[in-house]
């Protein structure tokens, strides 16, 4: 009869299986990790980079300028009238000297070149990208905390599903129970008082379904809000398969120690940065202008006038706290170190715990299909002892419960023991 009910129980699953979408928990991590509101910001940070980059770059860009000023001196360069004299004397014919004027303009146009800045924009360009990869890691790691979100929901779905089913035997059991010993009723053999004790036992469980049912709803409506799938209890979710061979795989590639050697690619890139700052500047530069006077001062007349040439400019005020700033980022870069080992540190107990747990769960799984054996035997024993007169109702119900509470904690066990191999992958991202 049972074999019989539990056939009925699988093509019932198949047909409404049907259509229904098929899950991974894969499938439900990329979908949320796609999902997830802050996935958007790598384009926003991309975008960020290619604009500063562009800045930098505009560094070798020709610089134009203007300037005008207009200006009133209280006192000019003047040719002294004792020279006029002496040359006057000389060449036999006046020779006189007009002085400047005191009011002066001047317009001037200016267009420079950076030939060489000392590494600076090379340096800035570095760590910009260097930055825009530190922001990307640390979208990584907060998108990779999904994971573990995610194996809740779903390994809380299967654990419900499985409940589910242990449920709906024991309900088929007791069913069919009831009408045995209705059975019995009419033949005299029980009375109303066991049949009223089956009937107790077949409304706890309908209690029972009702609460797994709702509870995995709201589980399922969580899991399709994060995943952004069409998830309802038609989906199919995979057990995702065992595999022990992770026991043996210590190598951490978590996300946390990408972002660890991005911290300190940019450290190394501000190093970069304050050594360039401290060297020369070379550039070119030509300017275009008019003026009162022009360059030649005793023309005392508007006068266009250029310059052209190479410039050099050295600023030594940064060389005072180079050093200082260098170990500042030493510093960091230590810190940055310390934090790495931290993490390595707590993750390498967090699997030690972990490894623990699933030996644990291996030798308890072990046992589980032997207790349930036991049971079903104890069982049988005492519906054969009912049958004789030598077994009450209240015995075959506690043996019912006690075979379906085996069941119900092997599934719990089995699930438990996938779901902590998963954890012990998503600690070490393997």
């Amino acid at each position: 009869m049972r074999n019989k009910i539990l056939l009925i129980n699988v093509l019932v699953a198949c047909w409404l299986g049907v259509g229904a979408q098929n899950l991974t928990l894969e499938n439900c991590q990329e979908s949320a990790r796609n999902n997830y509101p802050l996935v958007k910001q790598y384009g926003l940070i991309e975008q960020t980079t290619q604009y500063n980059i562009s800045n930098a770059n505009k560094a070798y860009l020709p610089q134009l300028s203007l300037s005008a000023k207009a200006t009133y001196q209280s006192d000019v360069t003047e040719i002294p009238a004792s020279l006029g004299q002496i040359l006057t004397q000389v060449s036999g014919r006046p020779v006189t000297f007009e002085g400047m004027s005191k009011d002066q303009y001047q317009a001037v146009a200016e267009a420079s070149q950076l030939l060489w800045d000392g590494g600076v924009t090379s340096a800035q360009k570095k760590i910009t990208k260097a930055g825009a990869e530190v922001e990307k890691k640390k979208l990584d790691v907060d998108l990779f905390a999904l994971n573990e979100r995610i194996n809740q929901l779903y390994f809380g779905i299967l654990l419900l599903n499985e409940q589910l089913e242990q449920n709906n035997i024991l309900l088929n059991e007791l069913e069919t129970n009831y009408n045995r010993i209705n059975a019995y009723k009419q033949n005299g053999i029980a009375n109303q008082a066991d049949l009223d004790a089956f009937k107790v036992e077949i409304l706890n469980a309908q209690q029972r379904k009702t609460d797994i049912i709702a509870t995995r709803n709201s589980y399922i409506i969580v899991l399709s809000a994060m995943t952004g799938l069409k998830i309802d209890e038609k989906s199919v979710l995979k057990i995702p398969e065992v595999n022990l061979a992770i026991l043996n795989d210590t190598l951490v590639k978590r996300p946390e120690l990408a972002l660890f050697e991005a911290q300190n690619k940019m450290l190394d890139s501000q190093k970069t940065l304050i050594n360039a700052g401290n060297l020369p500047r070379i550039g070119a530069f030509i300017q275009g202008g008019v003026g009162k006077p022009g360059l030649n001062m005793f023309v005392n007349e508007i006068a266009p006038f250029y310059i052209g040439g190479l410039r050099l400019s050295w600023n030594f005020s940064g060389f005072y706290s180079q050093k200082n700033n260098i170990n500042k980022i030493e510093l960091s870069k230590k810190t940055v170190d310390i934090q790495k080992e931290t993490f390595l540190f707590n993750t390498d107990l967090k699997l030690k715990q972990q490894k623990t747990d699933i030996e644990k769960l291996l030798n308890t799984v072990k046992t589980d299909e032997e207790i349930i054996s036991l049971r079903a035997n104890i069982k049988k024993s005492t519906s054969a002892k009912l049958e004789n007169g030598t077994a009450t109702v209240t015995d075959l119900i506690r043996d019912v419960n006690a075979e379906s509470q085996a069941k119900q904690l092997k599934s719990l066990h089995d699930i438990q023991l996938i779901m902590s191999i998963y954890q012990l992958k998503n600690s070490t991202n393997n």
